[in-house]
């Protein structure tokens, strides 16, 4: 006898596989194998009792808060609870009720779906990265003086021959930026920012064979680093500005919408959630919105929810163990902790110094759901990531 592990619809099939399961047998058998446990914030009492009877006649349940069932409060948070078999079972249940649950059985249907596609593709220009193969790097460039991890490039020839040292060891994209984004830093001015990331681009996208990323929250400097060859704006700032909505949209460029708490001079000043991951999750879905009646393809964008920007160490380790609850949004997710301060404090270790930990992060990012990883060391955390994806796919 043993227990076995089966996180994902591949591994529940394979079992089955291995003893001889009829193929219909598995078609039916698998979705009662997936668990889920669903929150769904704000209902009103009448929704949550009736959600909670609905789902307990299926066999499964629905968890609200203790005041709901008395009266006490008008609305309450739900967690339900059940196979994939029993939500869906329960979704066309919805479809019938009043009491806005017909609409409830729409976003339960579209959040299911998204939790469960691993199959995106991003276009980038002449690239496209399908995120269903493997796991991606996209190797960091700071072409600044200031940076935290210690990496700053300033000089053109060295800041090329890293760049290209990067694609060797295995970068899929490389972001190239020009102003530090580390705690307390002050802005720079548009000029100084071009000066230091036009140049390089223009080099690079003659030279470097994978996409270029602009790391810039500033409109002006995303649109010409796109007139001069990037592919993709790396946006720290969450696509809030409409001007750079505009330009992403008119240049049909990739982007990634990150959130951020506060500002880089504020965000490390006792940034608190009252709920980290939900709090993330609506600022990432508002800024989809955004972009998406700007212009901008689903196709051409990936999330970031933030790693370092507004948060503690605690919160960015809750974020790395929590990362799965971000594909609810259904767009696949960049994440960066490549020599963050929350692994040198766990460590005491100084940026460079912070390498394995680097990997040891990312692998479990990997693990727990991201699709892209921004890093400072791209040879060995490929290596990493390739045994890493290698197991996964067993």
């Amino acid at each position: 006898m043993r227990i076995l592990q089966a996180d994902n619809r591949q591994a529940l099939t394979r079992f089955m596989q291995e003893i001889k399961v009829d193929p219909y047998g598995i078609k039916i058998m698998v979705p009662k194998g997936m668990a889920f446990l669903v929150k769904m914030n704000a209902l009103s009492n009448i929704s949550a009792n009736i959600l909670k009877q609905e789902m307990l006649s299926l066999g499964g349940d629905v968890a609200i808060a203790k005041d709901a069932l008395t009266g006490k409060v008008k609305k309450t948070d739900c967690l339900l609870m059940g196979n994939l078999a029993q939500l869906l079972r329960l979704n066309e249940k919805l479809k019938k009720q009043p009491f806005g649950l017909n609409r409830l059985a729409q976003e339960l249907s579209l959040a299911l779906a998204n939790y469960q596609n691993d199959k995106f593709t991003i276009k980038l220009g002449i690239y496209s990265l399908n995120f269903s193969r493997r796991p991606y790097i996209m190797g960091i460039a700071n072409l600044t003086p200031d940076s935290f991890s210690a990496d700053g490039l300033l000089d053109t020839p060295y800041a090329m021959d890293f760049i290209e040292k990067m694609v060797r060891d295995g970068a899929d994209i490389i972001d190239i930026g020009g102003e530090s984004s580390r705690p307390g830093r002050k802005p720079i001015s548009i000029a100084e920012e071009l000066s230091r990331t036009i140049p390089i681009i223009k080099k690079a996208a003659n030279k470097i064979k994978v996409p270029i990323s602009i790391d810039t929250y500033k409109p002006e400097v995303a649109r010409q680093a796109l007139d001069h060859g990037a592919v993709m704006i790396n946006d720290i700032s969450g696509l809030r500005n409409p001007k750079m909505r505009k330009v992403v949209a008119r240049y049909k460029a990739a982007v990634v919408i990150m959130h951020m708490k506060g500002n880089p001079r504020t965000m490390q000043k006792n940034p608190l959630y009252g709920s980290l991951v939900d709090e993330i999750i609506v600022y990432l879905d508002t800024s989809i919105k955004l972009a998406l009646e700007a212009g901008i393809a689903r196709d051409k964008i990936m999330i970031d929810p933030g790693l370092g920007f507004g948060k503690t160490v605690g919160h960015n380790l809750e974020i790395i163990k929590r990362l799965k609850d971000f594909k609810i949004l259904g767009f696949p997710i960049l994440i960066g902790p490549s020599r963050k301060s929350f692994i040198g404090k766990i460590l005491n270790l100084e940026p460079k110094e912070r390498i394995f930990g680097t990997v040891s992060a990312s692998v479990l990012a990997v693990k727990n759901g991201a699709n892209m990883i921004r890093a400072h060391d791209v040879k060995e955390l490929k290596q990493a990531l390739k045994i890493a994806d290698a197991i996964n796919k067993i």
